[in-house]
């Protein structure tokens, strides 16, 4: 047996939502999530683990062959060590669950993944508070929680209900508090067309709108550079991150629409590494970025707060998903009023 040789195993874990998690997509009661775990031949007892996320729908890897290819990459990993950046590029979830699992055996298997002065506990990440789509009391009721938690900085979920609701919901909440005190976030998801947008981001820059993420299905590039071109709030580009591998499309996508922000989440993206791609090429076509976590468990989620935090981004991050499921696995990390801390 030979110290450098691996072996590599993985267990699904499904994850149950809290409440339902509402989306213009659909509503999310549970997901599944396969953890993936590597170890030196010889040397069972020391072993890094990392997640493989899956978003019904929206994950690339949300594939009937999904659980093949784990498979044959657990049966197969001293083959795939050495290049998985590359042989995994069609398979972003697996491609960063790997990523894990190898960082987290490098460092000893601590679940540590990246050193900074997050993990010593004496610096903290500011989050966003996610308001899920509902109906408009549900949301007034989850708004109110997260006030009451201390945050300064909401997203809210839109694109489902009648927008004049939701623009009442957002006109309301602008109305008690404004842009220097609590700042509003919106996440469409994708919901509006090419020709209802530019009406309702009018509307929305009334209200100060910080952002708004993916307002117009992705693939639509045309249309979403004209919206970019003419917006009157900062457009941040989420899915249509996903499933552009190949860094010359990454840069032709960029300079091609011209948005204000990306989203960075590396179960759909491909990984940190992969992820550090996306913002050396958006910083050089003068697009800002921030992290968000893809409903990953607890597992996933500490090591995205754990690279976000060596990144130095002083936004709002959006990794406050971890408190959204009921059978969560344990985590070192702690929400205390709107700012997300490492406590081993």
């Amino acid at each position: 047996m030979l110290p450098n040789t691996y072996q590599a195993s993985y267990q699904a874990y499904q994850l149950h939502f809290k409440e339902p998690g509402g989306t213009s997509r659909g509503v999310l009661l549970s997901k599944m999530s396969y953890f993936v775990t590597v170890w030196r031949t010889g040397f069972p007892e020391i072993r890094g683990v990392g997640e493989c996320s899956i978003l019904p729908g929206l994950s690339p890897d949300d594939k009937p062959n999904l659980t093949e290819m784990l498979d044959w990459c657990c049966n197969n990993v001293n083959e795939i060590e050495g290049d998985f950046h590359d042989r995994l590029m069609e398979w972003p979830a697996i491609r960063f669950a790997f990523e894990m699992a190898f960082r987290d055996l490098e460092l000893g298997g601590r679940r540590i993944y990246f050193d900074s002065d997050f993990l010593n506990g004496s610096r903290g990440i500011s989050i966003n508070g996610l308001i899920w789509m509902g109906n408009i009391e549900e949301m007034s009721m989850r708004i109110r929680q997260k006030l009451n938690d201390g945050y300064n900085c909401l997203k809210l979920k839109i694109g489902a209900l009648n927008f004049e609701e939701e623009h009442a919901l957002l006109k309301g909440l602008r109305k008690q508090f404004d842009p220097q005190t609590l700042e509003l976030r919106v996440d469409a998801n994708g919901a509006f067309t090419p020709e209802t947008a530019p009406a309702i981001l009018e509307n929305l820059a009334k209200l100060s709108i910080h952002s708004i993420e993916q307002p117009l299905k992705h693939g639509q590039w045309e249309a979403m550079a004209t919206l970019c071109r003419n917006t009157p709030i900062p457009i941040a580009l989420d899915e249509e991150l996903i499933s552009i591998h190949n860094e010359s499309q990454r840069k032709e996508m960029l300079n091609y629409i011209r948005a204000q922000y990306i989203i960075l989440k590396p179960s759909l993206t491909g990984g940190f590494l992969s992820s550090e791609n996306w913002i050396t090429l958006a910083s050089q076509a003068g697009c800002e970025w921030w992290v968000t976590s893809a409903l990953e468990s607890n597992l996933g989620l500490n090591a995205i707060a754990q690279w976000t935090a060596t990144l130095h981004n002083a936004m709002p991050q959006g990794l406050g998903t971890g408190q959204v499921f009921t059978n969560n696995v344990e985590s070192p990390l702690n929400v205390e009023r709107g700012v997300l801390w490492y406590r081993s």
